[in-house]
């Protein structure tokens, strides 16, 4: 369980290929305080840190997982958000964010509003129904308000210290985002539905 609040912007240094998956060597000081098993969440993933040294650890991708995130489009020096699961005795700054992508969505436009900016992504149709105005979303990893909502668009605003302490301000329109939803909604959807479902009948898929 994370939250969405990122603690550091780590750089892919080398991506070995597997058999389908790949192993990912993350460069950032705070692989220092990784153990290996420990959970992280690298673009909004939950990647498990394996070899962990003073300055990188490692993460093996499975091949789902490359399927169905942005990791199977990395190259070696992209920058990337990267945070620690949540304690149980934390403060919850954001939401509560699983690491476990809902969908793939491109950037479509990025324009300046003072010392703010406003980001607009495309809403993918399985989507429509799990987000809200002003309600919470997380991109690469990243607990953002939903600050517009159309039907095949919506749009988040970035404060300066989210734009200068993520990886947001390196990407460019039709660059891709992991998005998840966030998973209160989640279960509302899916209860909602089943509800809806004729007794007998197999439910219906969500997301």
């Amino acid at each position: 369980m994370f939250t969405g609040l990122i603690e550091a912007v780590g750089q892919v240094a080398d991506i070995e290929e597997t058999d389908g998956g790949c192993r990912l060597r993350i460069a950032t000081p705070l692989a220092a305080e990784l153990a290996a098993g420990d959970s992280i969440a690298v673009n909004g993933v939950c990647l498990t840190v394996v070899s962990p040294t003073a300055t990188m650890f490692a993460a093996d991708v499975s091949p789902e997982t490359r399927r169905v995130t942005t990791l199977g489009q990395w190259a070696a020096g992209r920058r990337v958000n990267l945070e620690r699961p949540l304690r149980a005795d934390a403060r919850l700054g954001g939401h509560f964010v699983l690491g476990h992508v809902d969908a793939v969505t491109s950037l479509l436009s990025v324009r300046a509003d003072a010392d703010c900016y406003w980001l607009e992504f495309a809403l993918p149709e399985p989507m429509q129904s799990l987000l809200i105005s002003k309600g919470s979303v997380s991109l690469d990893g990243i607990s953002l308000t939903v600050a517009s909502l159309g039907t095949r668009a919506f749009g988040v605003q970035i404060v300066p210290h989210t734009w200068t302490h993520t990886a947001l301000s390196g990407l460019t329109p039709g660059a891709a985002v992991n998005l998840e939803a966030d998973v209160l909604g989640k279960y509302v959807a899916r209860l909602m539905a089943l509800q809806a479902e004729p007794d007998g009948a197999a439910p219906r898929r969500i997301v």
